[in-house]
């Protein structure tokens, strides 16, 4: 059948990072048909919009579907519907969905080149996507001859609320060996590990070190160390959910499922770092990283650690891939390259929080690093 307007529902929720790219590359395909008509009705993640659905009048669906009462909604409006969950409650849908396996496995290759040797796991036993996710981290962990240590969200909420779940996770997180790598299933509940990691005076990345699922840019970079995050393809998972969509509402038929790999890895603070035993060089380490705005030297860095500059030099010849020196000279141009892709900041006021006297040095040593000024950097990066 066709359809001069197709009408279409969008249960999605906009509360986080991955359903809002959903959505966006939905929008994607509504521009290039000029055809649908969408509804997004307003609801909370987990929450049907069943009051206004039951109104509406349309020829097809695009849901996330994570618990049961969603799924009674969609099974009710008897629609053409594309699921953008991996909770398969409705396992005869065509569903959309991010690699969770791709997923675990860029965590595990990206915290064991680090240097870690010991590794954990947050989760939530609310969503399907967690399970799986753990459960492949497992794996891939098993196959690198270790084991893991985990820590999962009950699927109800513990009856002592947020506050006692917190208390249960602060407890795990302190009797975890360190240092530690900690991979969280979403952003949120890797934020929440970083907090705990606050309260219990556990630094983070020198003992233990985050990454988190979604790439919430924002979230990421308001907690403290701002927070490494896989990146997952959730526009092109929208995107290829709306094609599959116009297909089913034509009377085609759609293969079953579709896995979308993530697009890599926002390497932050949280887990920059290489893991090593030595106390002198975590020490140091932690000090380039909160201080280089201060343009920094390495006779700084042997003060801070009450050794000589030879001394930290061996230390760090022993058991770290930079010298001192190097390891500041990184940790300005991570900054610089920072600020230059994600604020307006002129050169003059990115030199000066990066520590260079000079906004011409600055410049100079970037176009010799890079090979390109930082104007045409940051123009060629936002392009």
């Amino acid at each position: 059948m066709t359809f001069e307007t197709l009408r279409v529902a969008l249960l999605i929720e906009s509360s986080n990072a991955y359903a809002r790219g959903l959505l966006a590359g939905v929008y994607d395909h509504v521009a290039a048909s000029e055809r649908w008509l969408t509804f997004l009705p307003e609801h909370g993640r987990g929450s049907p919009p069943l009051a206004s659905l039951q109104a509406w009048r349309g020829d097809g669906m695009i849901a996330r579907i994570e618990n049961e009462s969603i799924a009674a909604a969609v099974r009710e409006m008897g629609l053409p519907t594309i699921d953008t969950s991996a909770a398969r409650l409705l396992p005869d849908l065509p569903y959309v969905e991010t690699d969770d396996t791709a997923i675990a496995r860029l965590a595990a290759e990206h915290l064991a080149e680090i240097g870690f040797r010991n590794f954990a796991f947050c989760g939530d036993l609310r969503f399907r996507w967690s399970v799986n996710r753990r459960i492949a981290f497992e794996r891939e962990m098993a196959d690198r001859a270790h084991t893991i240590d985990v820590f999962e969200l009950p699927p109800t909420l513990d009856p002592g609320g947020v506050c006692s779940e917190n208390d249960r996770l602060g407890r795990w997180l302190a009797s975890l060996p360190k240092p530690v790598a900690v991979f969280a299933c979403y952003d949120n509940l890797a934020r929440r590990v970083i907090e705990c990691c606050h309260d219990l005076a556990i630094d983070v990345p020198e003992q233990l070190a985050v990454l988190g699922v979604d790439d919430d840019d924002l979230l990421c970079r308001l907690t403290t160390p701002a927070l490494s995050s896989i990146i997952p393809d959730s526009r092109g998972t929208g995107r290829l959910a709306a094609e599959l969509l116009d297909s089913v509402m034509m009377g085609r038929k759609v293969p079953g499922m579709h896995l979308l790999i993530p697009r890599g890895i926002a390497v932050r603070q949280s887990t920059d770092i290489v893991s090593v035993d030595d106390p002198i060089v975590t020490t140091a380490a932690r000090f380039i990283r909160e201080n280089i705005s201060r343009g920094i030297k390495v006779e700084d860095v042997a003060s801070a650690t009450q050794v000589s500059r030879r001394m930290l030099e061996q230390r760090f010849a022993r058991s770290w891939v930079r010298t001192p020196h190097e390891e500041i000279v990184r940790s300005q141009f991570r900054l610089v390259e920072d600020l230059l892709q994600n604020t307006e900041l002129k050169l003059a006021a990115i030199a000066r929080r990066c520590g260079f006297k000079h906004p011409e040095y600055m410049t100079a040593a970037f176009t010799k690093r890079y090979g390109q000024s930082p104007s045409e950097w940051r123009r060629l990066k936002r392009a």
